[in-house]
């Protein structure tokens, strides 16, 4: 009989559930469009291309109170995504030194780095982001500002730098070019298809890509120069307050210090268990060979270390790329605290929401396939590693 067929009884019972779930779907939006429309809300996107009428305190591009809110999302989405990546790189760096150290034979330096993963792993991630950001606005004043070196200052106001004056958009072009020849450089120093070229060819096309990038770069940057303006920017100060140079505000420097300490802790497990799995006569072997430790360290374990640990790094990633939310906490303006101004003054919750999901889905989204293709291109093809 059809009721005993084991396999008409499951396409029945997943046919039911799935109607089941699109019904409760198509149920849901019908009842908030009823009630977004009871309250006068529309469920368009029109509202985007109005002017906001309020300033972003960090923006990477121009920006001004006329903008629409289309470009002030965008303004949130490249905050997070500039404080997302500055934070991962910090971290893995400031995770890897811990990770070593932890695993050194010096107990001065395994306590160390024992005492800063239990600091800072046990400490929930918005307090140390008030507490960063209550020592950075508590520095001294931009007339007492320290200053390490000629032409860089630290205080109450930020941390201020030599730069460049040129436009954000051709600032952004340029780390475009700069990431791209840069990887190219490194794919032709290390990719497998070039493993059997000379190594003075390598050498030469290697060197002559770097040049070409530097090129590029520096006619990106200097068709971007302001007008009327020298190329390079130092600060000075002036008065009561510092000009010119580029300026990391205390909201800005509070978050990436939060997050990269903070994930700098669980990274340093993550590399340890990755350094731990790899076997000694791994290094014993390239010791055996000549090698001297840091070369053994760098050749050896560590590529077969991030082999073994890049899914968990995956994993650690993603979570601290969301975790710039924390923004909102500290003043600064990611996409989150903008997408929550623009929901005080437009009043789309819904849509802003919506295009909230979108957006670190997105982000994330970006992270994982980065990820899973570095890991592809890494793995070892018919190994194992133990």
């Amino acid at each position: 009989m059809w009721f005993r067929n084991r396999k008409f009884v499951d396409f029945a019972l997943q046919s039911a559930f799935l109607f089941c779930v699109i019904g409760l779907v198509v149920s849901a939006f019908v009842v908030g469009r009823n009630n977004m429309e009871v309250q006068g809300l529309t469920g368009d996107f029109g509202f985007l291309e109005r002017s906001t009428g309020w300033d972003i305190s960090f923006t990477l591009l121009d920006y001004s109170t006329r903008d629409s809110y289309s470009r002030a999302l965008s303004i949130g989405l490249l905050n997070t995504l500039f404080l997302g990546v500055v934070s991962l790189i910090f971290g893995t760096v400031i995770g890897l030194s811990v990770a070593s150290a932890r695993l050194s034979r010096n107990k001065l330096l395994s306590s160390l780095g024992g005492a800063y993963v239990d600091t800072f792993r046990n400490i929930p991630l918005i307090l140390q982001g008030l507490f960063w950001y209550a020592v950075l606005t508590n520095l001294p004043r931009a007339k007492q500002a320290m200053s390490p070196i000629d032409g860089v200052f630290l205080s109450n106001r930020g941390f201020y730098f030599p730069g460049l004056n040129v436009t954000g958009g051709s600032a952004a072009v340029a780390i475009a070019v700069i990431v791209v020849f840069v990887g190219v450089a490194l794919w032709v120093a290390s990719a497998r298809k070039t493993a059997r070229w000379p190594d003075q060819k390598r050498r030469r096309v290697w060197a002559s890509v770097l040049a070409v990038g530097a090129v590029i770069t520096a006619l990106v940057l200097s068709v971007g120069r302001i007008p009327d303006t020298s190329i390079f920017s130092v600060p000075y100060l002036k008065g009561f307050n510092l000009r010119d140079g580029v300026r990391l505000s205390p909201e800005l420097l509070a978050g990436i210090l939060t997050i990269s300490l903070y994930g700098a802790a669980f990274i340093a497990e993550i590399f340890r268990a990755g350094l731990l799995s790899i076997s000694q006569g791994m290094g014993e072997a390239g010791a055996a060979l000549g090698l001297r430790a840091y070369q053994v360290f760098f050749r050896i374990r560590l590529p077969l270390a991030i082999r073994a640990v890049l899914p968990t790094l995956t994993n650690q990633y993603i979570w601290l790329m969301k975790a710039t939310t924390i923004g909102i906490a500290i003043g600064f303006a990611d996409f989150f605290m903008v997408v929550a101004v623009s929901i005080s003054q437009a009043g789309q919750t819904m849509n802003l929401l919506l295009l909230l999901f979108l957006g670190f889905w997105l982000l994330n989204l970006a992270v994982s396939v980065v990820a899973n293709w570095i890991d592809k291109k890494i793995a070892l093809k018919g190994t194992q590693n133990r």
